[in-house]
């Protein structure tokens, strides 16, 4: 059995730009910056013996830098450059595009049983006996590096590497060739970018070498499995993102087309704006696009107030605690005098000493991290801290491990406890407090809930293509961490430990990483697209009560622009019994539709395509995906109408037979055609047809309203869900 992981590591992305004020003068806006070039792969004259010496005769300026040259998922090179050469180099016939520099940011065990990947049930051992466990699969994660001593990454038991693996394990003296064995079998770092713009890296602090310094990509490498494509990765895992660009414009869909292209599957987290809509990032339909969802473990930390309340919180901090039976002076940071704003934060420097010493402090979320908000109650003496959500943040809680005790409670406890302060004050009475922590707590109800971080729909790239396509577990998920950073993750905590809490859908994103390499193992034909149906397909919307998901954040039910799919099901994705399949071929059709140039899909497939025919498909919504997403501009229309048209590939039993049920959208009328599929042989093919009929409904102008169902194909065996979502919106 040979269970592999791969990783990639970008310890440093570069910075994005920013626009010149009138008043910059001419030396800072020529100040050279990084960029990346995408060229004409095959317009090298044959003069050059090499690309590189090609791309290096494209530099005219002797300042200009080659930084490094991309031949796999992407064809050109990255350089410093001034902007004024920047723009000279988009003016040479061979160069398709030029990428500014742009920040990426992180997206930041029980999962396997819950996930059913560690039970002794029947469907659990069938899962991991048809995939061996993972054998001969190479997951590549790029993140922030990794902390290779981890009981995470030890290869014991395990065969040997895979012989496609043509990668490197690049070694320092801080991560000799022992770092790496056959499980950890690769490790490369990227630094030249970030250097090139912002000076060699502080090597006090980080490290020049696959070694992480931040802890991010050592915890999202051991959820995934316990940079180039062509060093023979079957999946990349990217759990970091920005703002959403068209596809032409964002690296990361650039190059994921390219390990697409190449048959990789790549999964990138959603983002963790939520709960606010049109937040969902990493967007491209060739991603699986990962929301996150809680687990039935949470940490609960209550408040106990002076007047008998008992306020649920949740805390995973291990320290001291504070003295049993005792209540505390409770303080509200925001109603220090001075700049209450900062106060009310707990920003550095803005508590007074005098005004928290011994006290249970109460901050509000934002700008600083909230374990750093506990670091400056601390230096100014508080014993304790509540941290309260604000309106944004609703009742979602995060656990986290503080350096002092502390606890987070939602926005309406937050403003329950600052009522009861307030109340005190008036009557001369001290208010008090105390926080009791509880531990772990298991098998809670209800789960899954959508995380009210993660991010949200509607795409705000292509609405027609629903994202995020399922979600995973992603708060409070106990994973590897490394000795160099404390479990808060601030630089003054010198704590170590071997494991550590983090949520994000950065978390949910390897969960899926790892899924896709087990689903690989067991179908080593199925491409990317094929994997994703299957997760997609099989995917549940409802909790262990029973009943659809709730939204964390409100506590409401939550929706398919919250959910996609739902939450992935492992076992029923071993299985799906159709499969929405596509190919390369299939994107391009799909980005014609979307009225992009030649150029434009040329930058992102390295394809010179012919959108002439692609009208055929119809409209972007044709595009071969699990979900089906229509948008509807009523502009005084009484009755509108779409059609989508679907192809479903056999992967279940050889001859079957596949009735489906519609669930429309409420006040919306969808048929199918036909109703029955009828299957003769594994592969086999057939296409249907959803309408979708809509009657226009009241709104104000600029705003939209959004309604969801599903159809199903069943055989009496496998059930075959797609999401329907209608979008009506009313024009200004």
């Amino acid at each position: 059995m040979s269970s592999l992981l791969l990783l990639f590591f970008l310890l440093c992305t570069t910075t994005s730009p920013s626009s010149s004020s009138p008043s910059t003068n001419k030396n800072e806006a020529e100040t050279p910056k990084t960029f990346i070039i995408k060229v004409q792969y095959d317009a090298k004259p044959s003069i050059f013996p090499t690309h590189k010496h090609w791309y290096e005769s494209s530099l005219s300026s002797a300042s200009a830098t080659l930084l490094h040259t991309y031949d796999t998922v992407f064809h050109g090179f990255s350089a410093k450059l001034t902007p004024s050469e920047a723009l000279r180099l988009k003016t040479l016939p061979h160069v398709l595009a030029v990428f500014s520099e742009q920040v990426r940011h992180l997206h930041t065990t029980r999962s396997p049983q819950f996930l059913g990947l560690k039970s002794s049930s029947d469907s659990a051992g069938l899962l991991l006996k048809e995939s061996d466990f993972g054998s001969d699969l190479v997951i590549g994660v790029i993140d922030t590096g990794v902390w290779p001593e981890r009981q995470s990454f030890n290869d014991r038991d395990l065969g040997p590497v895979p012989r496609k693996w043509k990668g490197q394990c690049v070694t320092t003296n801080d991560f000799p060739a022992t770092s790496c064995n056959r499980k950890l079998i690769g490790a490369r770092f990227f630094s030249q970018g970030y250097e090139s713009t912002n000076g060699k890296m502080n090597e006090t602090t980080e490290f020049r070498s696959p070694r992480d310094s931040d802890g991010h990509g050592t915890h999202t490498a051991s959820i995934a499995a316990g940079s180039a494509v062509s060093d023979g990765v079957d999946v990349v895992s990217l759990s970091v993102g920005g703002v959403v660009v068209p596809y032409f414009l964002d690296a990361i869909a650039i190059a994921a087309f390219g390990a697409s292209d190449h048959g990789v599957f790549v999964s990138a987290s959603a983002g963790n704006g939520g709960p606010g809509g049109l937040t969902v990032t990493n967007v491209a339909p060739w991603v699986t696009t990962v929301g996150a969802g809680t687990i039935d473990r949470d940490f609960p930390a209550d408040v106990h107030l002076g007047n008998g309340k008992i306020i649920p919180g949740v805390s995973v901090y291990s320290g001291p605690g504070l003295k049993k039976d005792q209540m505390y002076s409770l303080v509200y940071a925001g109603s220090e005098s001075g700049d209450g704003y900062s106060a009310s934060l707990c920003l550095e420097g803005s508590l007074d000493p005098a005004f928290v010493r011994g006290k249970i402090v109460v901050c509000d979320r934002g700008i600083n991290s909230r374990p750093a908000k506990g670091e400056v109650v601390k230096k100014a003496g508080g014993v304790g801290m509540i941290l309260a959500n604000g309106v944004f943040d609703g009742e979602g809680l995060v656990a986290d491990c503080h350096v002092l005790p502390a606890t987070s409670v939602g926005a309406a406890s937050g403003d329950e406890i600052r009522k009861y302060i307030m109340s005190a004050e008036k009557s001369k009475s001290p208010a008090t407090a105390t926080i009791v922590f509880k531990g772990t707590r298991v098998n809670v109800r209800p789960a899954p809930v959508v995380a009210s971080f993660s991010a949200r729909g509607p795409n705000p790239e292509t609405p027609e293509i629903l994202k995020p396509d399922v979600i995973a577990p992603g708060l409070n998920i106990l994973a590897a961490w490394p000795d160099k950073v404390g479990p808060s993750g601030i630089p003054t905590d010198k704590r170590k430990t071997e494991f550590n809490i983090l949520s994000g859908t950065s978390m949910a994103c390897p969960h899926v990483s790892g899924l896709a390499a087990l689903l690989k193992a067991a179908h080593p034909d199925w491409s990317p697209a094929a994997i994703r149906s299957a997760l997609m397909t099989t995917a549940y919307t409802v909790d262990n009560r029973g009943e659809t998901m709730i939204d964390e954040s409100t506590g409401n039910t939550s929706t398919a622009l919250d959910f996609g799919a739902g939450h992935v099901h492992p076992q029923k994705a071993m299985n799906p019994g159709l499969i929405y399949d596509l190919t390369s071929y299939d994107y391009v059709n799909f980005l014609c539709n979307s009225n992009y140039t030649v150029n434009n899909i040329q930058v992102i497939t390295r394809r010179k395509a012919d959108c002439s025919g692609a009208t055929r498909a119809g409209h972007v919504g044709n595009l071969n995906y699990p979900s089906l997403s229509a948008v509807f501009q009523q502009y005084g229309k009484h009755k509108m109408s779409t059609h989508f048209i679907r192809t479903v590939t056999n992967v279940g039993d050889p001859n079957s037979a596949y009735k489906v049920t519609i669930r429309p959208p409420s006040g919306m009328t969808v048929t199918v055609q036909p109703e029955k599929l009828v299957f003769r042989r594994v592969g086999q093919k057939l296409n249907f047809l959803v309408r979708v009929e809509a009657t226009a409904v009241k709104l104000s102008p600029g705003s939209s309203s959004m309604k969801s169902g599903k159809i199903v194909w069943s055989d009496g065996k496998h059930n075959v869900t797609s999401p329907i979502v209608v979008t009506m919106q009313q024009p200004l």
